[in-house]
């Protein structure tokens, strides 16, 4: 069990949780939950002792295991190091991918043999599900009481997300986990802790029951401070007309009462909700998309082999399979200019590259960068798209260099907005996104009327939006014209 008692924390004068009282009770999962900047990390610190409370108290048991939201980062001892030693062409591969990584320039040659290493790297699967399996059995050594995760399931493919939610599900101690995916929230969690209003609530329940909770509560008193109000009004009616008159007791009363029915302030909700709609200039040909006999291999690993596909107007195709194996080299090789693919008539492409490096020029605000690809715009047009996705006022005019990564893919969808393409070619848009962030896109991509080809894990994605499916597996890609869902029932 871990007591919180008292707990506040505040950084200048934006106050994260205040006077915060709960309890995280064993054999209960918790999914921890709030938008970006809310304070779940900073919790997170403090649950775990890296992070002392600037008020108030944390109890916690003797034996707590960890899984920090740097897993991924590499340091000098990594616990995954004496783990893929044993896979000896894999961990050749990482020791000299790595020292190439580490040129300043490479030659064609070594371009190439990089390429093959990487092949290598992603047919050994040694860098996701495999990593957080040795974390986590690191982070349970010696039995603790509580386990507290954040953000496990980053980077992961499907596989790797669905053996860690049953890991967790088999875990008996107190579970504190920190996730944008809800699917996997909901399938995990007993209890949600939600961090909004400047405190910390618990509802029973996963993602979704916490959301419908919140929502009741908050109807409920809303509608209770109305009838309040129109009761008060009737009697400071009754006090104004009567109160120089004989009716001086009457009119105390009157006065007790207004007291007694003062309205519950609402605290203002921290969540911020983009808004999000696709739209298109015009509509593409009845055919978006074609390509024939494709192929892709990294020196002696083929990646995708002879691949051919014909993709019509208003299909929404999700490419799933594990890390690895080829998705977005799938969309790279459809992106390039060759002759093994053609996009239909009128069409007009939308992309989000998975690597957004080097994609938004830096020296430039905001407001610039999204204005140069629609030059006709009011510059009051390009702040209120700006403003639809979280950039108020000023933040428009941030330097772009200064850019985080979930402001990064906000300022991307911005341009695809202003764009209004009729195909939309999506790899891993959700990184980086919390989870309103993440359901307004889903949302919008539901709505959006053109073609879709989307790299997602979000197991939502999938089955909300995608009506065909490109499942990879050892380099052959099948085709199944359907939704996710109705492929998924053929595996059983």
């Amino acid at each position: 069990m871990i007591s919180v008692q008292g707990v506040s924390m505040r950084f200048g004068s934006k106050v994260l949780f205040d006077d915060v009282t709960t309890t995280f009770s064993a054999g209960r999962r918790y999914g921890l939950t709030g938008p970006n900047g809310a304070g779940k990390s900073t919790f997170m610190k403090l649950l775990t002792g890296e992070q002392p409370p600037q008020r108030g108290t944390v109890t916690r048991p003797a034996k707590l295991g960890v899984l920090r939201q740097d897993q991924f980062a590499f340091d000098k001892h990594r616990v995954l190091d004496t783990v893929i030693m044993g896979n000896q062409r894999l961990w050749i591969a990482l020791q000299e991918r790595e020292a190439l990584y580490a040129k300043e320039a490479m030659t064609n040659e070594e371009g190439m043999r990089l390429g093959e290493l990487e092949g290598i790297v992603g047919d050994e699967d040694g860098q996701g599900g495999q990593k957080v399996r040795v974390l986590l059995a690191q982070a349970l050594f010696g039995r603790p009481e509580a386990l507290l995760l954040d953000e496990p399931t980053n980077h992961l493919d499907l596989d790797s997300i669905h053996w860690v939610r049953e890991f967790l599900l088999r875990y008996e101690g107190t579970l504190i986990v920190i996730s944008h995916d809800r699917h996997f929230l909901n399938a995990v969690c007993t209890h949600t802790a939600d961090i909004d209003y400047q405190t910390i609530i618990t509802y029973t329940g996963g993602y979704d029951e916490m959301v419908l909770a919140k929502t009741q509560i908050r109807s409920r008193v809303e509608s209770q401070n109305e009838q309040r109000e129109k009761k008060i009004e009737q009697l400071q009616d009754f006090i104004a007309r009567f109160s120089a008159g004989t009716r001086a007791s009457q009119v105390m009363s009157r006065k007790k009462e207004v007291e007694r029915l003062q309205t519950n302030e609402l605290a203002r909700s921290n969540i911020q909700r983009p808004f999000i709609k696709f739209t298109m200039n015009r509509p593409s040909g009845r055919l978006a998309m074609e390509c024939k006999h494709i192929g892709r291999a990294f020196g002696d690993h083929e990646v995708i082999k002879d691949f051919s596909a014909i993709v019509n107007r208003g299909e929404k195709v999700v490419l799933v399979g594990r890390n690895g194996l080829g998705k977005t080299t799938l969309l790279k090789e459809l992106m390039a200019d060759q002759p093994a693919v053609r996009w239909g008539h009128e069409v007009s492409i939308g992309y989000f590259p998975q690597d957004q490096t080097g994609l938004i020029e830096k020296g430039l605000t905001a407001v610039d960068w999204l204005h140069q690809f629609d030059p006709d715009a009011s510059r009051q047009d390009i702040h209120g798209l700006l403003g639809q996705m979280l950039f108020s006022g000023e933040e428009g005019l941030k330097p772009t260099e200064a850019l985080s990564g979930g402001e990064t893919a906000r300022l991307l969808f911005c341009r695809i907005m202003l764009q209004k393409p009729n195909v939309l070619v999506l790899d891993e848009p959700t990184n980086h996104l919390d989870l309103e962030s993440i359901n307004a896109l889903n949302i919008a991509l539901q709505k959006y009327d053109g073609t879709v080809l989307l790299v997602t894990h979000d197991e939502d994605l999938m089955e909300e939006v995608g009506t065909r499916v490109w499942h990879f597996d050892a380099g052959r890609i099948q085709d199944f014209k359907g939704t996710y869902e109705e492929y998924a029932a053929t595996l059983v």
